[in-house]
């Protein structure tokens, strides 16, 4: 089930949308003026009283049809007016704004592919769709209406009820009277609306996080026939959005209730006591006509109240959400590396983020620790047997001189998120691959075997320690350097919607089409000559239109397309058959010839592929040597490889 980001901690609408401005600001003049010409607009409305309060005590009063005519011709002019003015300003707006939702969008995404696995770890992708999606879309709702028109209706009530106290100020203070309990009910309404809001678009969320789930494990569902939990699981957050909505629905009916009923009331009561007025003589009829024109004419401002204090409340919450991802601060690296130089919010939206990137609330550390996939669970500093691990030599130099190839020096790893006083996942490391070396790391599960991996490319930063490339500090490098110099090959293939040659392609940056046959070659991924189209056949959506087997041949033709100086495979052929990993063996054979590599095995056949084994128990490293020595010595590795049941379950104490 997903888990709701957790709120972050309460500040003002006003401050928390200020936060737009490094966005807005391009943009600013065009925005500036349209705001410059709703307010006329809206104005010029207001003259239109004054229009017919002459006609009535002139034209009107002295029975003069020319100066009636002349009259509604102004009314004419004056309605076009203020009809084209409002015109303009929507199309003033509208190119601009679309262009600022846009490169918030594509701050949010340029942001998302700089952020540490740790924080995709730990956020529903749902949350993060419903931000880029939703929230912007609100964001740019309000930008276009809400901003405008809090400051149009704004002037247009002070300008009016200037007016009208100009008119007649016993009938303007009538009309003032509701001002107060209004105005505390849009304080109590801002506070409660906000907290609503907040919660609905953080189910938004959520339930995008269950659609997405139900079609990318469309064949699970169906597979085990869980399609109906599957449905209720929906049912029930969509049940919870319906009853926020309803909530917010109902503060809006209220306020709406307050601010419509009380102005009326006002309204009737000046009506009146100005027609009283009038029959005493001590007041015109052009006069109360104006009057009442002119508080008729601020309806729609005091009614939009509501409204536009609703949409911006909304557009606050959604304002938090995203600048909850883009606070989160992106992988450090020791090499300094260019800024965006496109990036609007670079300089504005970095510096409140380091405190709040946990605040979103993401999944919990504890289920991540029993997951297949984390490499956890082997206790310290024991072998299966409950004894301590007799120490090995793990050819690693610990005289800090430069060496060729990989190398762990005494690295540990802790998960950020993980207690304090749990044990490291890693725990002092020392391993050294030499320069064209293969390494072939074997472990029970949970012994830290993909976290090491994942060490070397920067997925993680090491808790303590340091991992060298040819003697130099990988922390030393730009991440571009590293990963162009790093190739990684993942137990779990992942292809995007592009063709096959683009998605083997991805892993060399200079290659062309004949790495891409050599790559394929090496990975015996031919069968994709045979697709519709070839090597340009478009895969679909995580490849789910191929092959277990054959979507972890075509990332394997990835890793090594761009015949990268360093190789790090995860267990890379666990889904193929006998005789296709036969003939991919035999290919591999040949590249990491050329290549220092550490490959992650669990059978005898795929560790054959090396020049030496290293052994990882409980997050230390027991034991190096080559197969057939550690299979004659090291009874753990002899279970391992044998593939003994009791030997797994000893493993496993």
């Amino acid at each position: 089930m997903p888990t709701t980001p957790s709120p972050p901690e309460a500040r003002s609408a006003v401050r928390t949308l200020l936060r737009l401005w490094p966005f807005v600001r391009p943009v600013r003049a065009r925005l500036f003026t349209a705001a410059f010409i709703a307010v006329l607009a809206s104005c010029i409305g207001l003259v239109i009283p004054l229009v017919l309060k002459w006609m009535v005590d002139g034209p009107i009063a002295d029975r003069d049809p020319a100066g009636v005519w002349l009259g509604a011709l102004y009314l004419l002019l004056l309605g076009l007016a203020e009809a084209l003015l409002f015109g303009f300003r929507r199309w003033l707006v509208a190119r601009p704004l679309s262009h600022v939702e846009a490169e918030m969008r594509a701050e949010l995404y340029r942001h998302l592919q700089r952020l540490p696995v740790a924080f995709h770890d730990r956020w529903p992708s749902g949350q993060l769709l419903s931000r880029a999606t939703t929230d912007l879309m609100l964001l740019r709702m309000f930008l276009a209406f809400p901003l405008t028109f809090l400051l149009v209706n704004g002037v247009t009530i002070l300008v009016g009820v200037i007016i009208m106290l100009v008119q007649d100020w016993t009938l303007g203070l009538v009309i003032l009277v509701p001002a107060v309990p209004v105005m505390i009910t849009c304080v109590v309404f801002e506070k409660r609306y906000s907290r609503a809001a907040r919660l609905a678009q953080d189910q938004v969320g959520d339930l995008t996080t269950v659609v997405e789930e139900g079609v990318l494990g469309i064949r699970i569902i169906k597979g085990f026939g869980r399609h109906r939990s599957q449905a209720r699981a929906f049912r029930e957050l969509s049940g919870k959005l319906r009853g926020t909505e309803l909530h917010k629905a109902r503060l809006l009916a209220t306020i709406l209730g307050v601010i419509v009923t009380l102005p009326e009331l006002a309204i009737g009561a000046a009506l009146v006591l100005g027609a009283v007025q009038v029959a005493d003589g001590s007041l015109s009829a052009g006069t109360l006509v104006a009057f009442l024109s002119t508080a008729l004419a601020l309806r729609w401002p005091v009614d939009s109240i509501g409204f536009l204090l609703a949409m911006s409340q909304e557009a606050a919450t959604a304002t938090e959400r995203y600048f909850e991802v883009l606070d989160a601060p992106r992988e450090s690296s020791a090499a300094a590396e260019p800024p965006e130089a496109d990036s609007p919010a670079a300089a504005g939206s970095r510096a409140a983020g380091a405190a709040r990137v946990g605040a979103a609330a993401p999944r919990n550390a504890e289920q991540r620790d029993k997951a297949p996939g984390t490499d956890r669970g082997v206790a310290l500093g024991t072998t299966p047997a409950g004894k301590p691990p007799s120490p090995e030599r793990h050819d690693c130099p610990r005289d800090g001189g430069d060496v060729g190839g990989l190398a762990f020096r005494g690295v540990s790893f802790r998960y950020p998120d993980a207690p304090s006083d749990s044990p490291p996942v890693l725990d002092r490391i020392d391993l050294h691959i030499r320069p064209g070396e293969s390494l072939a790391l074997v472990g029970a599960t949970g012994s830290g075997k993909t976290t090491l991996t994942a060490l070397v490319p920067r997925l993680h930063e090491v808790s303590s320690g340091r991992i060298t490339l040819d003697g130099t500090d990988i922390t030393a490098m730009s991440r571009e350097e590293l990963r162009a110099r790093v190739a990684v090959a993942f137990e779990e293939p992942t292809l995007f919607s592009a063709s096959v040659g683009e998605n083997v392609l991805m892993g060399g940056g200079a290659a062309g089409d004949g790495d891409l046959e050599r790559a394929l070659g090496v990975a015996q991924a031919d069968f994709a000559y045979a697709l519709p189209r070839g090597v340009d056949t478009q895969v679909g959506e995580q490849g789910l239109s191929l092959s277990g087997g054959q979507r972890q041949r075509l990332a394997l033709a990835r890793a090594v397309v761009g015949r990268p100086d360093f190789l790090v495979l995860d267990d890379p052929l666990s889904a193929l058959d006998v005789h296709t990993e036969a003939a991919v063996e035999a290919a591999l054979r040949r590249v990491l010839a050329d290549t220092t590599a550490l490959i992650v095995a669990h059978r005898p056949s795929t560790v054959l592929l090396a020049d030496r084994v290293a052994l990882l128990s409980g997050g230390r490293i027991t034991a190096v040597g080559t197969h057939h020595e550690l299979l004659h010595t090291n009874p753990e590795y002899a279970h391992l490889m044998s593939g003994d049941p009791a030997g797994e379950q000893e493993d496993q104490r």
